[in-house]
């Protein structure tokens, strides 16, 4: 029996929303992408995910728990739409989308956002959504696209520049859904760029955009070989609780307290 959990929004009656409403303001909002991740992971990677992420981390919370909205499936993907199986949307729908989302929380009464986003290059998408419910509702929008994690992650990874459906997305998928995993197919394609600074894991490296053909034959960019499942189980462990102890900072801090602490 799939496990039931108290916090998930579109499982609550009106008035069950309302009475929450009143005991926690904060909101986790999932985001994913339908696209290709290699020849062996399934195309929904980044959105299931980011609803298993979500899940986790309101569960591991204290008492009220942050609601949790349906997680979005698709984002901008243009960049893998040579490989089958990729739906993409544009940066124009999914900010709008968002934007609309976000302002139906508000009129709710959700004083404090948390987009979750499971898939890298819908983060300026995103950010763009969040400054605009932020302009006009005047609550707390803010986006995790790893930033809680991401600098841990590396540490136990092996493979340079492992971003997209290499060692890291094939351990934690080996982890949590194994069945989904195809290892027999899984391949290397470490990547070496021209540029220390187009270096995906480089602390001071700069934001840029290419066709993910032009770099990966297979769709993956990193070494799925190097997956294990106790490598997977550590990475959940670390963002969970990670992200988990960030949503409760945010959610326990009073909406005035959360831009500039009064002593």
């Amino acid at each position: 029996m799939t496990k039931k959990y108290s916090f998930l929004w579109e499982q609550k009656t009106w008035p069950e929303i309302e009475a929450y409403l009143k005991k926690v303001d904060t909101v986790i909002l999932p985001c994913g992408s339908i696209e290709q991740h290699g020849p062996h992971l399934p195309v929904d990677t980044d959105f299931f995910d980011a609803k298993y992420m979500a899940l986790q981390v309101a569960d591991m919370c204290e008492e009220p728990k942050p609601l949790v909205i349906p997680t979005i499936p698709y984002g901008v993907s243009y960049h893998h739409e040579s490989f089958k199986g990729t739906l993409s949307v544009t940066n124009d729908a999914l900010s709008r989308f968002v934007y609309d989302i976000g302002m139906g929380l508000a009129k709710n009464g959700v004083k404090k956002i948390i987009i979750l986003n499971g898939h890298g290059d819908n983060a300026p998408t995103l950010n763009y959504a969040a400054q605009m419910i932020n302009r006009d509702a005047k609550i707390f929008v803010c986006v995790d696209t790893g930033e809680t994690s991401d600098v841990d992650l590396y540490k136990l990874t092996e493979t340079p520049n492992d971003i997209h459906a290499g060692e890291i997305e094939t351990s934690t998928s080996l982890a949590i859904r194994p069945d989904m995993v195809q290892m027999d197919k899984a391949v290397n394609e470490t990547m070496k760029f021209g540029s220390k600074f187009l270096d995906y894991d480089y602390e001071r490296g700069v934001s840029w955009y290419v066709d993910t053909l032009r770099i990966s034959k297979s769709g993956v960019m990193g070494d799925a070989t190097k997956a294990t499942v106790e490598k997977g189980e550590q990475m959940w462990n670390l963002m969970v609780k990670n992200m988990a102890r960030f949503v409760e900072s945010i959610k326990n801090t009073p909406l005035e307290d959360l831009y500039q602490k009064r002593y």
